[in-house]
């Protein structure tokens, strides 16, 4: 009888998508970062919409009656800032973000582990915290000052904009541990979970 580590080795990439969220098992640890992420993801989805009728609400109003609003313009990045720093952390824990597959595709599932594994150390889990680490002055500022647009007529409480750097990027260290913990666990105990 074979190793179950041995063998795993031996498991080709199952397509095009190779080691995604439904191979890895999940942890202790993994599972209520997973669902809370998974909240703040399903939140930010329903951003999406809203940042839409703004754009179409700011178009028309610039355009038809030749009336810019800096308000509405304001509330477009503010609204895709948000969103886009929220998801971040989603598209990591469902293995969905953007990656260069070019050579992943064709190593063992046990290699794409230890691939992935080593970024989330060494790339992704630094990353975040420095940003953190770096924002955290100037997000505290905004807070203490009641930072407020310096474009006449434009939205006061930027230090909200801000405030999603720190959110978004807490978020994204958080799904960088679950996924870091399930790759653990996949390596460590050679279980391959089937998706149902």
């Amino acid at each position: 009888m074979t190793d179950s580590r041995d063998s795993l080795s031996e498991v080709p990439a199952h397509g095009p998508e190779g080691l995604g969220d439904a191979h890895l098992p999940h942890t202790v640890i993994s599972r209520p970062i997973d669902g809370l992420i998974e909240r703040f993801g399903q939140l930010s989805g329903w951003l999406w919409p809203v940042l839409m009728m703004v754009i179409i609400i700011n178009v028309v109003s610039r355009y038809v009656f030749s009336e810019g609003l800096i308000q509405l313009e304001e509330l477009q990045w503010h609204i895709y800032s948000f969103g886009f720093l929220v998801a971040l952390s989603w598209a990591v824990l469902g293995d969905s973000h953007v990656r260069v597959d070019l050579l992943r595709e064709r190593f063992s599932l046990k290699t794409q582990a230890v691939i992935e594994l080593l970024g989330m150390v060494l790339l992704l889990m630094p990353f975040a915290a420095l940003l953190m680490y770096y924002a955290w002055p100037w997000v505290v500022e905004a807070w203490e000052v009641g930072e407020s647009s310096r474009s006449a007529g434009g939205l006061s409480h930027r230090w909200i904009v801000k405030s999603s750097l720190l959110l978004g990027m807490g978020l994204l260290l958080l799904a960088g541990l679950s996924r870091l913990t399930r790759l653990i666990a996949f390596l460590t105990r050679g279980e391959v979970r089937r998706a149902h």
